[in-house]
């Protein structure tokens, strides 16, 4: 299916509204176990059934795959992908920094993104070719050129199975890190990562992972706005890319340089 994902732009704007009012109204209620310190709250399924609801009629034709409950059905090449709440331990702990994130995957592809922190008042969205903006205004990445004046976030560590040994690649990240940028930030939301390297509000952000309902919306924001996003190699960036290397265009050498180094 070939589609100009602007023209889908209004439909995912409206159901990350749906999503977002769900996450500012509701508490977060039970929380389910989804392993060794990672879990959902009543909230992350209350907006995935709404919004999976929402685009199935809005958009039939096009599959869904959602953080919780897996792909619902397969489209044409077309896939959304929904992180119904980024951010769920942040959100548990009544801190602020979480959000919606919906991106539209064509084949490997994001091509349409929208990103909703609702106790932020920021909502930031991007199609492919129409640029990015943060609530209705263009936004841009930073023009940070060297490693030592940039601010850096980096993903959570791991939890779960193996995670000690999937930490010490993070680890040494970090003490790499820690010693040639200005400053290292964890946000604890992908969503959040990505959204303000398209922003300016930081110059890089690493993740040592790729799942597409925490990447594909933030991922086409960042490009649009003018960051280069990479794999572990300093490849083009896709779905099934390792990692998510997002910067400011001139640092990315020096990042994909020192993570080499770090493992």
């Amino acid at each position: 299916m070939t589609i100009d994902a602007r023209t889908l732009l209004p439909i995912a704007e409206r159901a990350v509204s749906i999503a977002s009012e769900i996450i500012r109204t509701k508490a977060p209620g039970v929380v389910t176990a989804k392993g060794d310190r990672d879990m959902a709250t009543e909230v992350d399924y209350a907006v995935e059934h709404a919004v999976r609801e929402f685009l199935s009629r809005e958009s039939p034709e096009i599959g869904f795959l959602g953080e919780e409950e897996g792909v619902s059905h397969l489209g044409d090449g077309l896939m959304w992908a929904l992180d119904p709440v980024d951010g769920t331990a942040n959100f548990l702990h009544g801190i602020p920094l979480c959000g919606v994130s919906l991106g539209l995957v064509d084949k490997d592809t994001p091509t349409l993104g929208v990103i909703d922190l609702p106790f932020l008042n920021l909502r930031y969205s991007a199609a492919e070719g129409a640029g990015a903006v943060v609530n209705g205004s263009e936004i841009r990445v930073s023009d940070a050129r060297e490693l030592q004046s940039a601010i850096v976030a980096i993903g959570d560590y791991a939890v779960g199975e193996n995670a000690d040994e999937r930490n010490r690649p993070r680890l040494a990240l970090t003490e790499e890190l820690a010693g040639r940028v200005q400053r290292i930030r964890m946000f604890g939301s992908a969503a959040i990562d990505l959204a303000w390297v398209a922003d300016g509000r930081i110059d890089a952000n690493i993740m040592l992972s790729n799942n597409p309902w925490d990447t594909a919306a933030g991922v086409i924001i960042a490009r649009e706005a003018g960051a280069t996003v990479v794999d572990l190699d300093g490849s083009p960036h896709s779905m099934t890319a390792h990692a998510t290397i997002a910067a400011s265009p001139k640092l990315v050498a020096d990042l994909v340089e020192l993570i080499a180094e770090a493992r």
